[in-house]
């Protein structure tokens, strides 16, 4: 967990690095994108805005006062909206983390159901749902979510559209993160299993009469879900960047309104803010996947001396 620690903070300092020289290094003057076509109007004011929030001062001062700010917590000053970032994101957040969150764990029930139904079978069935995952892994989740309003609010109407609320609103773009990473985790956990099955403890389990449904529940799934275990800390920080794109198609409320508003003016702390919270869900959720390996695979727990 030490080890994991150190390496989640150095997954932090690289997202804020570079984040900052993106926005830095993107053609145009700041202090023009927060004040828009009129700032010339108003003599001095350029030069006011630029000593408000720091930016007449070299690069490299302005990216180590945004790392001691992050260091001690401080999200920063909204140019833009004119508020601290903190406020800002407050409300926007929860709305994210649960489409994330949702379409995480849809599309790691949906990879395993398809594993476990697909594993050691040949034929039709295996190369079609095949070509499937891998045709879904290929897509877009934002032309995904296009293509289910098309057919499942457009066309047949059993969804809302857009900008909707509760459980109905959230099953689009829910499918739409989910499906592609499904059709990663399906891949793995099939090879897995097929692999699983073929081990001495296979054969071992069978030969004590074991059942090959008992043989799956009890020994060879487990080996299976320890990469999809893997891959899912993966998704889950993968699936935060991703949702920011879907709210933008379903007009959902989330990080993804607030996060195009800010690479638009260059709001740099917003966007830092952003990029940082999905370094650290990424950071959180490969640690918890570290916990849980002992807890799928009971030889890990055993200590080797």
């Amino acid at each position: 967990m030490l080890r994991r620690a150190v390496a989640g903070v150095a997954v932090l300092w690289g997202a804020v690095t570079l984040t900052f020289l993106a926005v830095a290094l993107t053609g145009g003057n700041q202090v023009d994108s927060i004040l828009g076509p009129d700032s010339a109007t108003v003599p001095g004011l350029r030069e006011q805005v630029a000593a408000q929030y720091g930016l007449d001062r070299p690069l490299v001062v302005q990216y180590l006062d945004r790392l001691g700010s992050l260091l001690t917590g401080d999200l920063g000053w909204s140019y833009q909206r004119n508020q601290p970032v903190t406020r800002l994101l407050a409300d926007q957040v929860l709305p994210t983390l649960t489409l994330a969150a949702s379409a995480a764990v849809v599309g790691a029930a949906l990879a395993v159901l398809l594993a476990v139904a697909t594993a050691g079978r040949g034929g039709l069935v295996r190369r079609v749902v095949s070509l499937l995952e891998a045709l879904v892994v290929a897509l877009p989740p934002f032309w995904l979510g296009i293509v289910l309003l098309s057919v499942f609010s457009f066309g047949l109407r059993w969804f809302p559209a857009f900008g909707a609320d509760g459980v109905a609103g959230l099953v689009l773009p829910t499918v739409a993160l989910a499906l592609p990473i499904a059709g990663v985790l399906a891949q793995v956990a099939r090879q897995e299993l097929e692999v699983a099955e073929g081990r001495p403890f296979a054969l071992s389990a069978r030969a004590r009469g074991l059942s090959e449904r008992q043989l799956l529940l009890r020994h060879t799934l487990r080996h299976a879900l320890l990469p999809v275990t893997t891959l899912s800390a993966w998704a889950v920080g993968a699936l935060v960047g991703g949702a920011v794109l879907v709210e933008q198609v379903f007009s959902r409320p989330g990080l993804g309104r607030v996060l195009v508003e800010a690479v638009k003016h260059r709001d740099t702390p917003v966007v830092t803010a952003v990029v940082v919270l999905a370094a650290l869900v990424f950071v959180v959720t490969s640690a918890l996947a570290d916990v849980l390996y002992p807890v799928i695979d009971a030889r890990l727990r055993t200590e080797v001396r």
